[in-house]
């Protein structure tokens, strides 16, 4: 039973050590995107390169290293001026600040050469070393005058083209080499300063001269315009005067020909219009003759007419009143019908065949009663008849 139980306990303990063994290094690691990682074996040597994503470690056996594949920037803290320092040195011996800064990048083919020689640190144990062993080399080749101004960019392609070939014999890409803020010596900067103040008086006074030496050869200049520009109109007024005569000596030889045409032309208009106001007259007085006549001729064709209408109508009438009194001597009662229609339009005429008798039309409608006043009336009315014919 005691051995039972010491095989328990070891057991355990092993079951707890690899526990705490896998939670202090777990088997599984993650490569995050845009870096890279290398996965050594501890006995063997070799390297493997694996890409973003989960990779297998084996506790003591793998080592795994990643490396930023993005691009770095490598800056000497001590080179920048703001902290006051003054690593850097002249060819003159003068010391002065320069802020440099390295752009790097790793190579992914070469990662894993890297991993295998390099440490793990590449960027404070490789790259530092090497880019302030060239910059310091560089500018002790420069004065100050020419670090600060002349030769910036020239200075700048020397040490990336120095620096280049050292780092890309490790697997590292230079990018770049940027070189910003110049810290001068303090003396060396107020001599500078008084020295840009006098060449710039200096600059300013011939920038003076020149302007002056202008401005009195444009003045000059100008007054030689003006004095062309004066004379030029001059002789452009005198040959507008001469061009002018001429024009009007001309004008002249041809408007006196001209105006001797008009006052042809104006008598030629004033016969026409005095030919034309004859003829106008004797065509009015030709045309009142012939209205005159024809005006004669009219009345007496019209006066013709009217005796021939009134003829004509006498006739006529003298006919009507023939047939009319044949007429009424066959039909004596056409008188009565003609009086009762001329009395009043509201009187109804009724025309009935006399009585065999010659009585009166209506002693038939009124009845014998009545006879005898109907002859009567009859009688009466025919008289009156009569008379009025006559």
């Amino acid at each position: 039973m005691p051995r039972v139980r010491v095989l328990s306990l070891t057991a355990c303990a092993v079951a707890a050590a690899a526990a705490w063994g896998l939670w202090t290094h777990p088997p599984l690691r993650n490569v995050p995107d845009g870096e890279i990682g290398v996965r050594m074996n501890r006995f063997s040597g070799n390297a493997s390169v694996v890409r973003a994503g989960t990779v297998f470690v084996v506790p003591g056996l793998h080592d795994l290293r990643v490396y930023d594949l993005h691009e770095q920037t490598f800056h000497p803290a001590d080179s920048a001026s703001a902290n006051g320092s003054a690593p850097f040195q002249s060819v003159e011996g003068l010391s002065l600040g320069v802020d440099v800064s390295a752009h790097y990048a790793l190579d992914p083919a070469r990662v894993a050469t890297i991993a295998r020689d390099l440490p793990a640190d590449v960027g404070g144990q490789v790259v530092a070393p090497a880019v302030r062993g060239v910059i310091y080399r560089v500018f002790t080749r420069y004065t100050v005058r020419e670090i600060f101004s002349s030769k910036r960019a020239e200075i700048q392609q020397i040490i990336e083209s120095e620096l280049r070939p050292k780092l890309a014999a490790d697997g590292i890409v230079l990018r770049d080499v940027q070189i910003g803020q110049v810290d001068l010596p303090a003396d060396y900067k107020k001599g500078m300063e008084s020295l840009l103040a006098e060449e710039l008086a200096s600059e300013k006074m011939r920038f003076t001269l020149e302007l002056k030496d202008k401005e009195v050869k444009q003045a000059a200049l100008e007054a030689e315009a003006d004095k062309v520009k004066r004379e030029k109109a001059a002789e452009a007024a005198g040959q507008e005067q001469i061009i002018a005569a001429k024009a009007q000596e001309e004008a002249m030889a041809h408007v006196l020909p001209f105006k001797q045409k008009q006052i042809q032309q104006r008598q030629l208009e004033a016969e026409a219009e005095k030919a034309s106001r004859i003829k106008t007259a004797e065509g009015t007085a030709e045309a009142r003759r012939i209205e005159a006549a024809g005006e004669a001729d009219s009345r007496n064709k019209l006066a013709d007419a009217e005796v021939y209408r009134l003829e004509k109508v006498g006739k006529s009438t003298s006919e009507q009143m023939a047939r009319e009194g044949d007429l009424i001597t066959r039909h004596p009662l056409l008188i009565q019908k003609t009086m009762a229609d001329k009395l009043s339009d509201k009187i109804q005429v009724i025309i009935a065949p006399p009585p065999a008798d010659g009585g009166f039309i209506g002693s038939t409608l009124l009845g014998n009663a009545r006879n005898a006043t109907t002859t009567t009336a009859k009688a009466a009315d025919a008289d009156a008849s009569q008379e009025n014919a006559q």
